[in-house]
């Protein structure tokens, strides 16, 4: 199960970057495999948002970025937030991980803080994607960094999911590639 999550999973960031549509079909198939692997890590944050969020926006994603398709490139339409959005999103994420944090402590949750951002920022980073926003990126590089340290210890723990924790830095590096390809693409516009 580990090791088709983590394919599934490395497909859909790949065809995320790329602006692919397919990302979603991936996207789904990863994120009903992965819901049961953080379960089973009693990691409830990272079980929740992928079995009640990520399953739903994978198909609000499909159908609003098929809406807006490049023609000629067949990729979605890239853009840019304001500041103020910027602004708003950070600290949405701050208050968003200080409350959920809290109520995964009161459930026991192995990593509270730690799966509360990781949590709170994959639902607003995923929120940006759909909205087809390049900050995606940035913010996605954040979460990678936190969850790899969260399946790093939980590896360490002897649960045995390496694949799971391959699968994060995976994602960590294709995130950090595209931060580095978009951030190009905004200065050479400049």
């Amino acid at each position: 199960m580990g090791i088709v999550s983590s394919t599934t999973g490395v497909a859909c960031v790949v065809c995320t970057g790329k602006g692919k549509l397919s990302a979603y079909i991936f996207g789904l198939a990863n994120s009903v495999l992965y819901a049961i692997i953080a379960y089973r890590a009693t990691l409830y944050g990272e079980t929740m948002l992928n079995a009640l969020y990520y399953v739903p926006m994978q198909f609000v994603g499909f159908f609003v970025w098929r809406k807006h398709m490049d023609g000629e490139t067949q990729e979605v339409i890239k853009r840019h937030m304001k500041w103020w959005g910027r602004l708003l999103t950070v600290a949405g994420i701050a208050a968003g991980t200080y409350l959920y944090g809290l109520l995964l402590h009161s459930w026991g949750d192995a990593m509270p803080f730690v799966d509360s951002f990781t949590t709170v920022s994959s639902v607003v980073a995923m929120i940006v994607s759909v909205r087809m926003f390049s900050e995606q990126w940035w913010i996605w590089v954040a979460v990678d960094i936190f969850t790899v340290y969260m399946w790093w210890c939980d590896y360490r723990g002897g649960s045995g999911n390496i694949a799971t924790l391959l699968m994060w830095i995976v994602y960590l590096g294709n995130a950090i590639i595209m931060l580095v390809k978009r951030e190009k693409e905004v200065y050479r516009r400049k």
